[in-house]
């Protein structure tokens, strides 16, 4: 990784089943300065439900070791989820917002979800 930019990961679990959300469709978007949003990358979550960039998401014109310091959010397809598995879902996605501002920095987003709760936290 370039000293001057940031990683992202993600580990997504199904707490209806406990077991990781395999396949769980992520995009990731970065803050303009405008108060726009900006693709930035996307990807699936693999077979243990965790995805990483730069390693598994497609970036969008980003360096290909991680991202530039900044505000982005992390947008989870819960709907499309639980409804490839039958089930009714009240959350059509999870969008969560954070900073990634210190150059260097690792942001670990990590998501439980239920179809009708979810929870986050700060990750290592």
């Amino acid at each position: 990784m370039t000293a001057g930019l940031v990683t992202f990961s993600t580990h997504v679990l199904d707490a209806t089943t406990g077991r990781p959300a395999a396949g769980i469709r992520i995009r990731l978007d970065r803050s303009l300065a405008d108060g726009g949003w900006a693709p930035a990358a996307e990807g699936q979550a693999d077979a243990d439900g965790r995805l990483r960039l730069p390693d598994g998401l497609e970036p969008d014109g980003l360096e290909p070791d991680g991202l530039e310091p900044g505000v982005y959010r992390v947008t989870f397809g819960t709907g499309a989820y639980f409804a490839a598995r039958g089930s009714a879902s009240f959350y059509p996605e999870v969008a969560i917002t954070f900073s990634a501002m210190a150059p260097g920095e690792h942001c670990h987003v990590p998501l439980l979800l239920s179809p009708f709760a979810y929870s986050t936290y700060r990750g290592s």
